[in-house]
Parts: structure tokens; C-alpha cells; sequence
């Protein structure tokens, strides 16, 4: 079909799109209605951990939908337990709550942190958080993100989430007080640029947060399921946070995504917390086959090999042009351009014929790189190929 032969018009605005409809995929290939195809290291914003249309994504859903979709959360079901009993075995987690979407993952989280407040802290409730972070597009999740401006898009805000500055731990220690129940962050600030969290300023959180008995809550909805050469970030730093939350990847594009806690924050009561179809068997089943493909034997030390050879071809071409380097963990990186150029790279990229290239520019100074933790170096030798293409004619 031609573009203007289908209904767009129906749809409610959000965004600026590009007039094309994608179609089909495969792996790190996409395909728009015109028959183009695009080597794609957006990945659906790194929700697509096993590339487009994994075989076992495919036959987990197939069979599931088969044999029960949908029994209602006030049920058990199979593949809810099988799952949260294959989280909490590669984890140091205990419980396990699925919901649809990293932002009500995060919801859940602070709900949890704030019921643990009233039950173990005298109703402390603040949950400190760090300038350019993302956590979501809900009420409270926006009013826990630091993304500028989001401060005043939904006002009033959600009161209780005093900011921080990521690796800065005197920062984190002057918003400490007898109202704090949590501190809650990204290990890798994914929107905010791919800013890690060093491995010192997770360790010192960790130390800090003990000592004044509040929650440690990672949010790995972009850096969790292997994106960062580990199956969860904060394994980097050899520490054990109470609280994580999972998305994107969990579910290589399907809705899921998952609230860990260890035993002793399991708070919840009778109607504290639900959703209609969270903990689902049709969603759970293909989260069981990412998470069994991932915890494979070599798979996570592939995406790390991998991960180091994307680095060392960003760090090669930021040489060559006069950038300023790359950075983040695995396969979640970013190459700091030292000029806002990145918009008009993405744009050139996606119009590059034959074949269109998918990229992002989280900040209009960098680019960052979300492929499928399968893709192979011989698509990223072809996706940097396409990057210096793009790159001669600006």
C-alpha cells in the first residue's frame, strides 16, 4: 500500500513520524510498505533484545496462545511462576510482581517503597532521584524523572522526589532525611545521554543507603536483560540493591515487565497492587524464552565481545572525525559528537538508499546505539559504513 492509503488520520498525534509504515522484520532488519529495508540499532529503544521476530519469541507465543491466553492475575498460571521462578534464580531478588510496561514497573516500585515507608519508617515517603533521568510517562514516574521541563508539562507534580546528581554521592547524602524512604535510579541513564553510574558512586550508594536504612531502587528497564554485557547492571558493581524494576527487553517486544524485591520489602497487601492483565501467560511465556536465551551458556560473553567491538569502532571514528568519544556498557552506547548535529544524522541516516539506517540521538550532541544484543560485527560493520556515509555528506 501507498502511505497515504492508509487511515494515519486516525491516529492521535504524540510525535513527529516519518511517512513510511513498517511491515515486516528479521533480526536487525526492518521493512517499510515501499519494500526498503533499514538496519536498525534503535531496536524499538532497546525493547528488542533478540532482534526483530525471534524464532523463540515466535514459537513461545504460538504455543501459549494455544493453551491459555489470559485466566485473570487473581489466578496463578503457569509460565507467571516459571518465569519469576527463572528472575529470582539468575537474580539476588526473592519476589517477583509482572506488570505490562517499565513505567508501571516503576509505579509499582514506588508504591512499594512508600507502603515499606508507613510500615517500617514512620511514614517516610521521599525518594530521592537524579537530574536527567527517565522513568516513565505516568504521573509519578514523571514527577521522578529529572528530564527537563517535565516539571512543568502535568502540573502540579507528584510531591516527594527530591533530585540528586548521578555519581555524585555528597549530593545524594545532603537530601537524606528523616522523610527519605528510597533512593532510585538508572545504572545507565539511558535518555539522559547513556550515563553510566561508576561503579564507586553504586557502591557508595549502597553503603550510604544501609546506613540510613532506605531502600536502594534500580531502575533497569533500559539497561537490565543483557544490554549491558551482564544479565542486570548492577551486577557491574558487585552489589545487591532491595528493589529493581525490568522492561524493554524482558519481553523482546511484547508487553512486559517485571518489580523485584528481596523478601524483607515484600509489603504488599490484598488489593495493593494489580492489573488486569499483568503476570499474563501469554506475555510471561515469551519472557520465560528471552530470559532462558539470554542466561544461556556464552550468550551474555558474546553481547560483552560484542559490545567491546561496537566500542572500539565509536572510539575509531570518533578519532578520525574530531569527536569526543563514546561511552556506556555493552551493548547500550553513545558517541559524543561535540556538536548538534545528531538530529540531522538520524534524519540522513533513515533516507540513505538502498538500505535506510536506524539510529537515535537521545541528546541533539550524541547518538546512541540500542542494537540487538544478537547482531552480528558484521552488521555493525555495515551499520558503521553507513555512519561514515552519512557522516561525508553533512
Amino acid at each position: 500500500m501507498k502511505f497515504n492509503e492508509y487511515p494515519i488520520e486516525s491516529l492521535m498525534y504524540i510525535t513527529n513520524r516519518p511517512e513510511i509504515v513498517f511491515t515486516h522484520g528479521k533480526g536487525s532488519w526492518l521493512h517499510d510498505n515501499t519494500g526498503k529495508r533499514y538496519l536498525d540499532f534503535v531496536q524499538g529503544w532497546a525493547v528488542n533484545s533478540l532482534g526483530h521476530c525471534n524464532e523463540g519469541v515466535i514459537d513461545a507465543l504460538d504455543k501459549q496462545a494455544r493453551l491459555l491466553i489470559n485466566p485473570s492475575p487473581a489466578f496463578y498460571n503457569e509460565p507467571m511462576a516459571q518465569l519469576a521462578g527463572l528472575l529470582t534464580q539468575h537474580s539476588c531478588f526473592d519476589k517477583v510482581f509482572f506488570a505490562n510496561s517499565g513505567a508501571e514497573a516503576n509505579e509499582g516500585a514506588i508504591k512499594l517503597a512508600r507502603k515499606w515507608g508507613k510500615k517500617f519508617k514512620h511514614g517516610a515517603y521521599e525518594i530521592i532521584t537524579f537530574d536527567h533521568s527517565f522513568h516513565g510517562r505516568t504521573l509519578a514516574t514523571m514527577s521522578a524523572s529529572g528530564k527537563p521541563g517535565w516539571d512543568t508539562i502535568y502540573a502540579p507534580q507528584v510531591p516527594g522526589f527530591p533530585k540528586a546528581d548521578l555519581n555524585d554521592i555528597t549530593s545524594v547524602e545532603k537530601l537524606i532525611n528523616a522523610k527519605t524512604v528510597a533512593v532510585m535510579l538508572e545504572p545507565i541513564q539511558g535518555e539522559g545521554g547513556v550515563i553510566p553510574a561508576t561503579r564507586e558512586f553504586m557502591q557508595q550508594l549502597r553503603a550510604l543507603t544501609k546506613k540510613h536504612n532506605v531502600l536502594m531502587i534500580v531502575d533497569e528497564v533500559q539497561s537490565g536483560c543483557g544490554r549491558a554485557g551482564t544479565l542486570f547492571a548492577y551486577e557491574l558493581a558487585g552489589i545487591e540493591p532491595d528493589v529493581m524494576t525490568l522492561g524493554k527487553g524482558i519481553g523482546s517486544g511484547v508487553p512486559l515487565a517485571a518489580l523485584l524485591a528481596k523478601a524483607e520489602c515484600e509489603v504488599f497487601e490484598a488489593g495493593d497492587q494489580g492489573g488486569t492483565y499483568n503476570g499474563n501467560p501469554l506475555m510471561t511465556a515469551v519472557g520465560y524464552s528471552v530470559i532462558s536465551q539470554l542466561t544461556a551458556p556464552g550468550f551474555l560473553e558474546g553481547v560483552r565481545q560484542r559490545g567491546e567491538y561496537l566500542r572500539a569502532q565509536l572510539l575509531e571514528l570518533s578519532k578520525e572525525r574530531g569527536f569526543e568519544g563514546e561511552r556506556g556498557e555493552g551493548l547500550l552506547r553513545a558517541l559524543l559528537l561535540g556538536k548538534d548535529i545528531g538530529n540531522q544524522i538520524v534524519e540522513k541516516a533513515r533516507l540513505l538508499q538502498p538500505d535506510g539506517l536506524l539510529l537515535n540521538a537521545a541528546r541533539p550532541n550524541l547518538l546512541r546505539f540500542m542494537p540487538a544484543l544478537n547482531v552480528t560485527t558484521d552488521e555493525i560493520d555495515q551499520m558503521m559504513t553507513m555512519l561514515r556515509t552519512v557522516l561525508d555528506s553533512l
